[in-house]
């Protein structure tokens, strides 16, 4: 007999007591996010489903929980993240989101996708249901997200994109860039109709776009949108139907400021979704994942039950998904958080499917991934290398260069004009003002291209910092005082097949490996904490204030985000979708 026809005829039979149930959770109060309303119940789960609500017959299970009081809310989800920005696999991965009550990721995998292409993408993601959390890929539209501007190590084309579309666990078309939609490009409005024919919904990026051009890229079928910094821009996308993913990652600040014009221009929330999109594993440990969104939304005056709709019944609206996820309502999903009080989202037990996954902020059971070898050598730099390959030429005595300004705790930029002393025949940075050298170095053995230029905002004093997560091509990007710096923490994350790493005066101070793609570490989520508290540290004794100094350094190379951006082959005009000089004129 069919397997989900037998499991449906027991849920059905357990729904009304005549088959004993799995789970019943019992002496809770459950948030319904239909009707908003929170009320005395229990939970009756079989085969990992909800099958009946505080019913009034007595339930007999095989296991029975106490949720002594405390409020049952369904599962958080975030709706848009690069889990390998979190530097660990999904399996080390689950260890810090789970306790905080994420039980649903919607992945956009393009990192490792742009590294490994399709066998990449596929070994990182397949074959993950016995993950604690559930696991959706938006498949990745750009693969490479700037074709001509950029190298990079894998493909996705349309014939790849639509075949991965068809996969069980692909819920939508990941984000696209606005050039791809405003400059009608034939292959990728394919991928949207792609994505369409199979019933999937289309995810967006649309950075720096103003009413009309926004009108564009909501005709071509964008459904959402995490680029929101200023509330207008909310305002405007959620007028046009465009759905708002508010951000807050480690370096992409946006909740306060979204939600408090949310707050006071009282608007409605429906079509308001939460995501980290890129979060460090030290941040989501010190302040939690989809957690932080809902709390400090509550914090900052929100409805409880408002900013928990936002992280899940929302979110599964939008994939169409709600059928499944989202509600703790008969035939969905026992994905259930046991949480204090409605003011506190700290869960104190996390289930996914029926099962205890979490309990008092601890995972119950630690798994371990297992990568191909392949995935583990990625980096092949020139043997030949030199210091002066990283060097700007030009002659006379000094240049007017063009300059990415860092916006702080934001990854768009904007750009400024300076002039720079000209010596040896190479320009020179300026540190005491703050304009250091930007480098990217192509990284998987196909040309050995450098791009060179300048950024203002690390505010470095010595030394030099690298990194091979570099969005979205991920070769590695250097920023530095001097060249011999720059060379030796390139050559640092050569040795330790990507990573991070932080060189001064000719010696490395410290270096974290991120060995699988270049892009993640295969050690527990505690040890790579502890490595980056550290390689941080070191990065402050250079004199550089941030936070979360290698996240910023990842997004200086992206050729997507206004205005600049650096990549192997050169300075992006981002929003012309061209390269530009970095010298303007010398004297």
């Amino acid at each position: 007999m069919n397997t989900r026809l037998e499991h449906l005829k027991q849920e059905l039979w357990a729904s009304s007591g005549k088959e004993e149930a799995d789970l019943y959770i019992h002496n809770i109060r459950i948030l319904n996010v239909f009707t908003e309303e929170i009320k005395e119940g229990s939970l009756v789960i079989k085969n990992g489903r909800i099958v009946a609500l505080s019913p009034g017959w007595e339930v007999k299970a095989k296991q029975r929980y106490d949720g002594q009081g405390m409020t049952a809310i369904p599962g958080f989800m975030d709706s848009h993240i690069h889990i390998e920005t979190t530097l660990l696999t999904p399996e080390a991965l689950a260890t810090v989101i789970v306790p905080w009550g994420t039980t649903t990721l919607f992945v956009d995998a393009m990192e490792i996708a742009n590294v490994a292409g399709i066998r990449g993408l596929n070994d990182l993601l397949r074959e993950k249901e016995e993950l604690p959390f559930r696991l959706f890929m938006e498949v990745p539209s750009r693969v490479p997200t700037a074709p001509g501007l950029e190298t990079t190590g894998g493909v996705l084309g349309v014939e790849e994109v639509s075949h991965l579309l068809k996969e069980s666990n692909a819920v939508s078309l990941g984000e696209l860039d606005p050039p791809k939609v405003l400059n009608v490009m034939d292959d990728y409005l394919r991928k949207i109709l792609s994505a369409r024919e199979q019933g999937r919904i289309c995810n967006g990026h649309a950075i720096g776009l103003e009413w009309d051009d926004l009108n564009t890229y909501a005709a071509a079928g964008l459904s959402d949108d995490h680029e929101s910094v200023e509330f207008q821009e909310l305002k405007d996308r959620l007028s046009l139907g465009i759905r708002a993913l508010i951000r807050e990652g480690s370096s992409e600040r946006n909740l306060d400021a979204l939600i408090t014009g949310v707050l006071d221009h009282d608007l409605p929330t429906e079509d308001l979704l939460f995501c980290t999109d890129d979060k460090h594993v030290n941040d989501i440990v010190r302040e939690g994942h989809i957690s932080y969104n809902v709390q400090r939304s509550i914090d900052l005056g929100m409805n409880p039950i408002k900013a928990v709709k936002i992280a899940t019944i929302n979110a599964a609206r939008h994939f169409r998904l709600d059928h499944e996820l989202g509600s703790l309502t008969p035939g969905r999903f026992a994905d259930i958080l046991l949480v204090p009080d409605m003011k506190t989202m700290k869960p104190q037990a996390v289930f996914k499917g029926g099962r205890l996954v979490a309990e008092k902020g601890n995972i119950l059971e630690e798994q371990k991934g297992l990568y191909p070898a392949y995935l583990n050598h990625t980096v092949t730099l020139q043997s030949d290398l030199t210091a002066d390959d990283f060097a700007l030429k030009a002659e006379g005595h000094k240049a007017l260069v063009r300059v990415i300004d860092m916006i702080p705790d934001q990854i768009i930029n904007t750009q400024s004009r300076h002039w720079l002393k000209i010596d040896g025949g190479s320009v020179c940075p300026d540190v005491l003002q703050d304009i250091l050298m930007l480098a990217v170095v192509e990284r998987y053995g196909k040309n050995g291209q450098i791009g060179k230029g300048f950024v203002r905002g690390f505010q470095l004093e010595k030394g030099a910092l690298a990194s091979s997560v570099s969005h979205d091509h991920h070769n590695i990007v250097v920023v530095g005082t001097n060249l011999e710096d720059m060379l030796l923490a390139a050559r640092e994350l050569e040795r330790t097949q990507g990573g991070f790493a932080a060189a001064w005066n000719g010696e490395i101070l410290d270096s974290i490996a991120l060995p699988i793609g270049g892009l993640m570490s295969p050690d527990s989520a505690g040890e790579v904490m502890e490595q980056m508290n550290r390689v941080n540290e070191a990065v402050r004794g250079l004199g550089c204030p941030m936070s979360a100094p290698f996240m910023s350094l990842s997004f200086i190379s992206l050729p997507t985000v206004p205005q600049l951006g650096l990549t192997d082959l050169g300075l992006v005009d981002v929003l012309n979708h061209s390269l530009v000089p970095v010298v303007l004129k010398t004297e």
